[in-house]
């Protein structure tokens, strides 16, 4: 039994229970209801958790100030949903109670998991019992009552004390009671405790459970359609001011903060406005808008799926921006988010892959540097007998092209060539700033211009984003090309994307536009030229 726990095996103890709690992804997913039947809340706990795994191989882990920073920093910049949320600030309550102790105690574990209880509750505008907050708790209260004792009892106790919080959210939430399921942030935290214990315990890691029911069935689709989150850095404003003019957008509203940045969450029927408002107040790092009308379709889509044969080929692409990840989804795409300054982890891919029922996989890294990442997937996924091709997509717009022929039904030895060559035949033109004063290929750009790349290659400079995009086109209008799509970020005003929208459509006569909103991050507009 043990007395203390040193930086590195506490940095460990996660690494274990971030493996320990993708076992139970699925089966958390299937319990969620609250706050929307949306069915992520175990994705998105795994994804906040391996963000934490990220940070902690990079920190100096003999140290348990850089441990716990790891843990707090991690968590906050990889939450993912209401629930990846709250436990990035349970985890942030956790790392502050033990930055200063040279090992890990049984009463300091029981401190940190009190702390780590009344961060989340802070966090939330309005608390509700019966979710994981009530479960944070009771995992506090159990584990202060074996506080004595050594770090197992601790652990002991506070799963003891969790589990009976679980067990009493059904009669909390009448929501949870109506799908006769406890709550899915509730159960995914316990795993995560679990998780810590087992490693403690020297227990292997368990097989994942058959699921046999999603909640999400029993209920109709929620009022709010956008799951919106977004992440800013350099922001001046208190949290408590970010938090009050994000609120009359929506429901289910979180916004937290650390070190600069600041990450928001909120179900919410306007994305756009609601990210435009935001960006004043910051740099806008990464966003991402989930329509939970369409994830709610899928769920119930998957109900017996796994007693059905799956048809023989998945997709996969990566992709930023929620116009786009709604259109890659509406062809049949499991998404990695990722992409510019974003780039996804190997084992970011490698999950999206063997999250899918079919035998062969097409993957699509669009974007540079993903594409290695991507053959590192593909070659662990065989392992595992996947038959994994991946398509060196290097901009989103190739991808979206590719994605057009994809057809589920067909063999990939079938898909590929075409694939290919659509998103051969495609133009993708990009309109960002400059990160920094540089002259490349006899062009100059000073930080902060607005600068237009061609498939992924830097070709101008403007004094406007809209006149990057108008000299973009021009540039490669040429007869067969029929198609220009254009996507634009939160930013862009109306009055400026109709006057953009007219002057393409009087100069390229021959193209058809469509302009939708929800471009990549850190992009004012993305042009797709087919």
């Amino acid at each position: 039994m043990s007395s203390q726990l040193s930086p590195q095996r506490l940095a460990q103890a996660f690494r274990y229970a971030t493996d320990w709690f993708e076992v139970y992804v699925e089966e958390t997913n299937a319990l969620n209801v609250y706050p929307v039947p949306d069915g992520d809340t175990g994705t998105n706990m795994h994804l906040t958790l391996q963000s934490v795994r990220r940070e902690l191989d990079l920190a100096d882990t003999s140290r348990m100030s850089e441990v716990a920073r790891a843990i707090s920093y991690g968590s906050l910049l990889g939450a993912r949903g209401n629930s990846g949320v709250i436990t990035s600030q349970i985890l942030k309550g956790f790392a502050e109670a033990i930055k200063n102790a040279p090992q890990l105690t049984p009463m300091l574990l029981a401190q940190a998991l009190e702390e780590g209880s009344k961060t989340g509750y802070r966090a939330v505008m309005k608390p509700v019992e019966g979710t994981i907050l009530t479960v944070s708790k009771g995992i506090a209260e159990g584990a202060r009552a074996k506080a004595e004792a050594n770090l197992e009892e601790v652990l002991e106790g506070a799963l003891k004390g969790g589990r009976e919080a679980l067990s009493r959210t059904p009669e909390l939430l009448p929501v949870l009671k109506q799908a006769g399921v406890v709550d899915a942030g509730g159960a995914g935290l316990l795993r995560l405790m679990e998780g810590l214990d087992g490693y403690m315990r020297g227990l292997p890691l368990p097989q994942p459970p058959k699921i046999e029911k999603y909640a999400q069935t029993a209920f109709a689709e929620e009022e709010f359609g956008y799951c919106t989150e977004f992440l800013m850095d350099g922001v001046k404003e208190p949290v408590e001011k970010i938090r009050e003019v994000v609120a009359p957008y929506g429901d289910s509203l979180l916004v937290v903060g650390a070190e600069g940045y600041v990450k928001g969450h909120i179900h919410t029927n306007d994305p756009d406005g609601l990210l435009a408002m935001v960006a004043r107040y910051g740099k806008m790092v990464r966003t991402k808008v989930e329509d939970m009308t369409q994830q709610h379709s899928e769920i119930l889509s998957m109900v017996g799926a796994a007693d059905e044969t799956p048809p023989p080929t998945g997709l996969v692409a990566v992709a930023t921006g929620w116009g786009l990840v709604k259109a890659l989804r509406g062809l049949g795409a499991r998404i990695v988010a990722g992409g510019q300054t974003a780039n996804p982890s190997v084992q970011d891919i490698l999950d999206a892959i063997k999250s899918l029922p079919n035998p062969q996989v097409i993957v699509l890294p669009n974007n540079s540097n993903v594409i290695m990442s991507a053959n590192q997937a593909a070659e662990l996924a065989g392992e595992i007998g996947k038959n994994v091709t991946v398509i060196p997509t290097r901009t989103l717009g190739a991808g979206l092209a590719a994605s057009v022929l994809y057809q589920a039904e067909q063999p990939a030895a079938e898909l590929v060539s075409d694939m290919e060559e659509a998103a051969g035949r495609t133009i993708t033109l990009e309109v960002t700033r400059a990160s920094r004063s540089v002259e490349i290929g006899g062009i100059a750009v000073t930080e902060g211009q607005p600068i237009g790349l061609e498939n992924d290659q830097l070709v101008l400079s403007a004094d406007s984003p809209e006149e990057a995009l108008f000299k973009l086109v021009e540039g490669v209008a040429q007869d067969g090309y029929e198609i220009l799509t254009v996507f634009h970020g939160p930013v862009v005003a109306k009055n400026t994307l109709d006057a953009l929208a007219s002057r393409l459509t009087q100069a390229f006569p021959h193209l058809s536009l469509e302009v939708h909103p929800g471009g990549p991050d850190l992009y004012d507009y993305l042009a797709v030229l087919e």
